[in-house]
């Protein structure tokens, strides 16, 4: 199903890179591209464009394609949230069924990839972003779950962001957020974005060579559920609605959806279709940026 959403959007020209452009497609419109969802989350752009979305009270992950629409992909999931493509082309996924990392494959393999920070589970990983080199960057807040065993607790003793690098050492590298939720990095891996949803704060770091993180840095006034870049260097961010940032931390852009959204990210093979999951829908809206992660 397609439907069209009658929404003013706000037409802003912004100077982007020394030239004047409207980051919104001309004549674009806010698409609504699948509904009946219980909450939507951790949208995925693959190598060929398709993205991939959970429905995660479902337990379901769903996958787009610009010409044929949203089917159902998988059932069971772990409790997939949020999710990235690495390397291989394998969905790496947030699961907070059992708190951990996992890994699906083009045959809808599921392996687990990490669990259990020095000894004890995690809170429940939340979002996620792959840097360049293969490592992977994750936010382990704590929602709590109706599905958990009775008794289930929060372990760790923050709710902190880690580090898995490619040969599978982790590391904290943040321990003083309030509730840390979406993140997202530039394609040359020299700086991460990471929301601290609950203080209303978006922070930027230089990521060292070893994976760490340093010269942590005040970067807008609001939280965000998930996070995406595009290829002049904006932050989008979903707080209500989409909001996008300069890399100077200027609000440049806002655009209200009918459902608050909770996560987005660029798909289609030209990676100019911002793609949005809010709430019970998926929405979609043609950009004049282009999303550069995958």
């Amino acid at each position: 199903m397609k439907a069209i959403i009658s929404i003013i959007l706000l037409a802003m020209t912004v100077s982007l890179s020394g030239q004047k452009i409207n980051l919104i497609a001309e004549s674009a419109v806010i698409e609504k591209i699948g509904t009946g969802y219980s909450f939507t989350e951790g949208p995925a752009v693959s190598a060929n464009g398709k993205v991939y979305f959970t429905d995660q009270p479902n337990d379901r992950i769903y996958v787009w394609d610009e010409i044929d629409g949203v089917s159902l992909w998988l059932e069971g999931t772990e409790r997939s949230n949020g999710m990235y493509f690495n390397n291989k082309n394998m969905l790496v996924s947030c699961a907070d069924l059992h708190n951990r990392l996992i890994t699906i494959d083009e045959n809808k393999n599921i392996s687990p990839l990490f669990e259990n920070y020095e000894g004890v589970h995690l809170n429940g990983p939340n979002d996620l972003w792959i840097s360049p080199d293969g490592g992977i960057y994750f936010t382990d807040p704590y929602y709590h779950r109706g599905y958990w065993a009775e008794g289930h607790v929060e372990a760790q003793d923050t709710r902190g962001v880690y580090y898995l690098s490619s040969d599978g050492n982790v590391t904290r590298v943040v321990d003083d957020y309030v509730q840390p939720n979406g993140l997202v990095g530039t394609p040359d891996g020299k700086f991460l974005y990471i929301a601290d949803i609950n203080d209303g704060k978006i922070w930027r770091y230089d990521i060292d060579t070893d994976g760490t993180l340093s010269n942590k840095t005040f970067f807008a006034p609001k939280g965000s559920d998930g996070m995406t870049i595009d290829n002049y260097g904006n932050i989008y961010l979903t707080m209500g609605k989409v909001w996008i940032y300069s890399p100077e931390g200027e609000l440049i852009q806002e655009i209200e959806f009918p459902e608050s959204p909770s996560n987005i990210c660029f798909g289609g093979k030209e990676r100019d279709i911002l793609f949005v999951t809010a709430r019970t829908s998926v929405y979609t809206l043609k950009m004049n940026a282009r999303g550069v992660n995958k």
